[in-house]
This record gives structure tokens, C-alpha cells and sequence, in this order.
């Protein structure tokens, strides 16, 4: 896990400025950082920069940009796999240098091209260049889990981990896009990756599952290398989904255990992250130290189950309490760092929680991301399982009853209350950007996007799941995640981001997910005998939450003071209208949600404006 940045044009870059951007590249890796510059075959230079955080092979060996031939890799990243395809490339004859999963990737890319990267299992964002074309080839790994953003202007293409890194190359700040900004206070954190858009003017980033490349003459070729599919097994049994999410899930956590430093783990109450835990403490008796966030919040509280799973399993176990001390300005220390708003008040909480396994000395961290999107697991997900199931009479109207009992009593959204929102309009989509309207008009010049989603497959749950996993919800988790985690030099993990499993899972039939008002049926069932009985059983959806109210007092004068002072945030939004937001007793999710966009955008303004 390291942090990259690069040119490639007809610009010779200032040494100044080389260095100002490896500077900035310190928190993603602190251990080793080097730039090289050259000059093409046409006279266009291209220069990549790399700072190393050490995760395989400790040695400086290992260190970036690393040259096979004429090839020169900065990467960004692990290839979980590498063991594999050493052997593999061994047998055909090569002989390797480091232990390092870096020398893997690039002699296999040299021996096989783009198309080796159907074979890689990893996490990845990369630079490579050709001394001997002077051509540079881009390339983001299948979920996007690492970032690599752009900057194109007449001299050329500007690259890095960080939009920082791109400022630092440029010599000059990058200006915020107020049009993405309105989307985000308007429209909330799901909207944010359905277009190219990011914070700033000009930035966007490669797509996942994408390489670009660029030749000796700067012309661009853009090409997927994976596409997304879901092709359900309609006569796979019940069993067999079990069975085959069970193995995957396994294979998908030994492959991440693999590092030369050891692992910590996120741990909720949750059976996404307890899964993974379990799977490392009781399948290949890992060592493992789980982190909680713990909530005061009754909504939100779950340290009793957490406390049991430790418990049973004799975990080594640090629960961080919410804490406001200091809120403001950590905060915008927060904001800065991600060069953008926090998404939500969650990842303030999830900072926390990165700082302590940070104090504790580890440098991986291990998440649950994407379990929902794999195997459900959103309250709308099951409207839309009853919507897909309204065909087989007995089956709907059991989910239907299951749903009454267990579903309905817990959820909060007055959309989502209603069991046959999907089956009388399988369109509606109203529960997604909820509010919107109301927020818009909070907003100085009117501002307005309808919801939009990717047709992936006919299934209407399923292409809700796909949607989440790569346009709404996964993205802006995956941000969140690997800004927190490289803030302390942490490298994060995310084993239900497989290929295998999530190949697997697209296989299961729809009918199989939700069983007894239970979403990820089959992921409950795979982890039998392995995750406690105590967090299997529990129905509450929670995850890494905090309300902002924890850590926000409004009753203190001071925090008032700070929230209106004058600020560039106020020419986008209208002051009265976040004052009367204030002013009410109660606030419902929707309004809570906005209030802290409000305030993170005002934060990002005053740092970036």
C-alpha cells in the first residue's frame, strides 16, 4: 500500500515541485519515497513518483518505481495472489529478485500484457511506463478500492492517489466544483458516483475495472478489462449457494491475510464483520485484535453482541468510546486531508477508530465493506426481494408475514414501511434521495438531478445491488475507508471485494437471499459452526454508525458562533434556511444527514475556496 502520482506531457516539471508532492505523499508512505523522470522516444516526458508504505517484502529492494526491462512500475496497492502466480511464472522460466507482490505484478504484465490482469486477484491503482515505447499505461483495480485521480490540461496528463498530489504537480490550488458540491446537499453521498464529477473542476478519475494508455504521441486508448455480470444459476440449490459462498469467503480471507506486519479488524455487531474475524480466528487461528466504535446511542448500540463474539471467542478486543473533544477542528483537519467533504458522520467515527488501531501499532486494517451488496442486507433490499418473489405465491406471502413481524417494527424511512412499494411501482426509487426538494430549496440558485441508475440486469434487486456496489454506496465507502486508514499509514482490506466471491455470488438465485425476514440469508448460513450463534441471530442493521448529535453541542455558544460565521459556504446556501434547520427540537435522519453536509462543505469551502 504506497501513493502515487506522475506527469506525462511536454512539460518538464519544476524539481520544486517533485518535491512538494512527495512531501504531501508522506501519510500514504512513509517508509521510502523516489521520483524518476524521462524523456520519450518524441521528445514527451513522463515522470512517476512513489512513496512506499511497507506491507510485503520489508526490504528496500522492493522499493518503487521498480524496472524489469524497460518497464517502470509505481504501484499502488496488493496482489493477494502473488504466491500463485510466482510459481506459475517460475515454472515458465523466471527468476525473481524480491519476495515482493510488486516484481509479481510487473513481470507478468511484461510476459502476458493487460490481458494477465483477468488472472490478478488484488486491489490496485498503477502507473507503468515503457522507456523503450515512451508510452505510460494507467490502470484501477475491478472495485475500485484504490483511487487514482486525473488532470488533463495542453501539456499534458497529471495522475496521483490524492487530487494534493495533482496540485502539488501543477503548482497551483485546484478549484472546487460548486455543481458536484449542490449534488452532494442536495441529492446526499449516493449521487456523488454516477458521473465522472468529483470536488474540483477538471479532476475525475480512471474507472474501475479500466486501463488508459497513453502512447509516445500522448493519444489515449481507454478499455474495460471487466465487466460486471450477474448470471443466476436458476437450478443452484439453496445448499449449494451456502456451500459456495462459504468456500469463497474463506479463500477470499486466506489470500488477505497474507502481509509481512500484522492485521487489525473493524469489528461491529454485525455478521459482515464478524464473519471475516471469525473466519481468521477459527478457519486459520489468526491472532485477531478487533476495533468497536461504542455508541451511547441506543439506534446505534451493539457493544452487548460485540462484547458476547469477544467473549466466545477470546479476541483481543479495544473499543473506542465517541468522542466531541475537539469536533470542529478535527474535523477540518479531516476535510483537508481527504482534499473533499466526509461523506458522512459515520467516517468521522471511523477516523477514530483508524487512529486507535494506528496507536496500537498495526498497519492493515481489515473491513466488511460490501457484504450488503453481495448478499443484501439494505432495508429497501427487502421490498425488492418481495417484489422479485411476487410470483410464487407461498413464498411471497411467508416473506411477506416474515417481513411484518421482523422487518417492519425496526425501519425508520416511511418509504421503505411500505411492503409493496416495489411490486405496485417497480421504479420508485423516492427513498433514495429523500428530501430532496427541501434541501434544493435551501440552496442560493436552483439546483435539481433526477435519480438515474446503470441497467445491469432485468432483476430488480440485484441491479439495486450492483447499483450500490459500484455507483452509490461502495464508492464513497471505499473514499472514506482508504483516506482514514492512509491518514495514519494504515492500509485497508476488504475481503468480500473478491472476484471469485462476488462471480459467485451474482450466480445465486434471487430467491435464496432473504430467508424469515433475514437479509444475506446465504451468508448467515455459510458462516455456521464459524461466526457465534449471538451475531447470526440478530436482525438490527447498524454497522460503523454515530449520530452527529454525539459529537456536535448546539447548545454551546461557541459551536453556534462557528456554524454562521461568515464563510464562502453561505454564497451556496442560504444562512436562514440552515438556521431554521437548527432551530427544531427533533431531527429525522434525512435532516441530520444534511446538517452535516452543510457543515463539511462548509469546511471543504473555507480550506479549498
Amino acid at each position: 500500500m504506497c501513493g502515487i502520482a506522475g506527469y506525462f506531457g511536454t512539460r518538464d516539471l519544476p524539481a520544486a515541485a517533485i518535491e512538494e508532492c512527495l512531501r504531501r505523499m508522506g501519510r500514504r508512505g512513509p517508509d521510502a519515497a523516489t521520483s524518476r523522470t524521462w524523456t520519450g522516444p518524441s521528445g514527451r516526458r513522463a515522470t512517476l513518483l512513489h512513496a512506499r508504505l511497507n506491507i510485503i517484502d520489508l526490504d528496500s529492494r522492493a522499493n518503487q518505481p521498480f524496472h524489469d526491462g524497460s518497464s517502470w512500475l509505481a504501484y499502488n496497492g496488493e496482489l493477494y495472489n502473488y504466491v500463485e502466480l510466482q510459481k506459475e511464472l517460475e515454472a515458465r522460466g523466471e527468476a525473481f529478485r524480491t519476495t515482493s507482490d510488486t516484481e509479481v505484478f510487473l513481470r507478468l504484465l511484461n510476459r502476458d500484457g493487460l490481458d494477465a490482469l483477468d488472472k490478478c486477484e488484488g486491489m490496485w491503482a498503477w502507473a507503468l511506463y515503457d522507456e523503450a515505447k515512451g508510452a505510460l499505461t494507467l490502470c484501477r483495480d475491478r472495485f475500485g478500492e484504490k483511487p487514482l485521480y486525473l488532470y488533463r490540461d495542453d501539456t499534458g496528463v497529471y495522475f496521483g492517489s490524492e487530487p494534493k498530489f495533482l496540485a502539488a504537480l501543477l503548482g497551483k490550488r485546484l478549484e472546487p466544483d460548486l455543481d458536484q458540491l449542490s449534488r452532494f446537499l442536495v441529492n446526499g453521498y449516493k449521487s456523488l458516483y454516477k458521473g465522472r464529477q468529483t470536488f474540483f473542476k477538471g479532476v475525475t478519475e480512471v474507472r474501475a475495472g479500466t486501463w488508459l494508455r497513453l502512447d509516445a504521441q500522448g493519444r489515449e486508448t481507454e478499455r474495460r478489462y471487466w465487466t460486471p455480470a450477474h448470471r443466476p444459476d436458476d437450478a443452484m440449490t439453496y445448499e449449494a449457494a451456502v456451500k459456495g459462498a462459504r468456500e469463497r469467503l474463506i479463500e477470499s480471507v486466506r489470500l488477505r491475510l497474507r502481509a509481512d506486519v500484522p492485521l487489525a479488524f473493524c469489528m461491529s455487531g454485525g455478521v459482515d464483520s464478524n464473519s471475516l474475524i471469525s473466519i481468521a480466528k477459527n478457519v486459520f487461528n489468526y491472532d485477531v485484535h478487533g476495533f468497536t466504535i461504542a455508541n451511547t446511542d441506543a439506534r446505534y448500540e451493539e457493544q452487548a453482541i460485540v462484547e458476547e463474539a469477544v467473549r466466545l471467542q477470546k479476541l483481543r478486543h479495544t473499543s473506542i468510546p465517541v468522542n466531541p473533544d475537539r469536533f470542529l477542528p478535527r474535523l477540518r483537519e479531516l476535510v483537508r486531508y481527504h482534499d473533499s467533504p466526509v461523506c458522512t458522520i459515520n467516517y468521522y467515527a471511523h477516523w477514530l477508530l483508524m487512529e486507535s488501531v494506528s496507536a496500537h501499532g498495526y498497519r492493515i486494517s481489515v473491513s466488511g465493506t460490501s457484504a450488503d451488496e453481495l448478499f443484501s442486507g439494505y432495508y429497501d433490499h427487502h421490498l425488492a426481494y418481495l417484489y422479485e418473489v411476487r410470483n410464487e405465491p407461498a413464498l411471497h406471502a411467508a416473506s411477506r408475514a416474515a417481513w411484518e413481524s421482523h422487518i417492519k417494527p425496526i425501519v425508520r424511512n416511511p418509504f421503505l414501511r411500505d411492503p409493496d412499494a416495489f411490486v405496485r411501482d417497480p421504479e420508485f426509487r423516492g427513498h433514495i434521495f429523500m428530501n430532496a426538494a427541501e434541501f434544493a430549496a435551501c440552496l442560493q440558485k436552483p439546483w435539481s438531478e433526477p435519480f438515474s441508475e446503470e441497467r445491469f440486469t432485468g432483476d430488480l434487486l440485484r441491479n439495486r445491488m450492483m447499483n450500490e456496489l459500484f455507483h452509490e454506496a461502495t464508492p464513497v465507502v471505499l473514499h472514506e475507508d482508504d483516506l482514514n486508514a492512509m491518514y495514519f499509514s494504515i492500509e485497508n482490506r476488504s475481503p468480500f471485494l473478491d472476484r471469485g466471491l462476488f462471480d459467485f455470488a451474482n450466480t445465486i438465485p434471487t430467491r435464496h437471499l432473504v430467508r424469515d425476514g433475514r437479509a444475506k440469508a446465504v451468508l448467515r448460513d455459510a458462516m455456521k459452526g464459524i461466526v457465534p450463534e449471538v451475531v447470526l441471530q440478530s436482525r438490527r442493521k447498524v454497522g460503523f454508525n454515530a449520530p452527529i448529535f454525539s459529537f456536535l453541542d448546539m447548545s454551546d455558544p461557541a459551536v453556534m458562533k462557528e456554524l454562521f460565521r461568515d464563510s464562502p459556504v453561505f454564497d451556496l446556501l442560504r444562512r436562514e434556511k440552515i438556521q431554521a434547520l437548527l432551530e427544531k427540537e427533533a431531527l429525522p435522519n434525512s435532516e441530520s444527514k444534511f446538517l452535516f453536509y452543510f457543515l463539511t462543505t462548509k469546511l471543504f469551502l473555507e480550506e479549498f475556496a
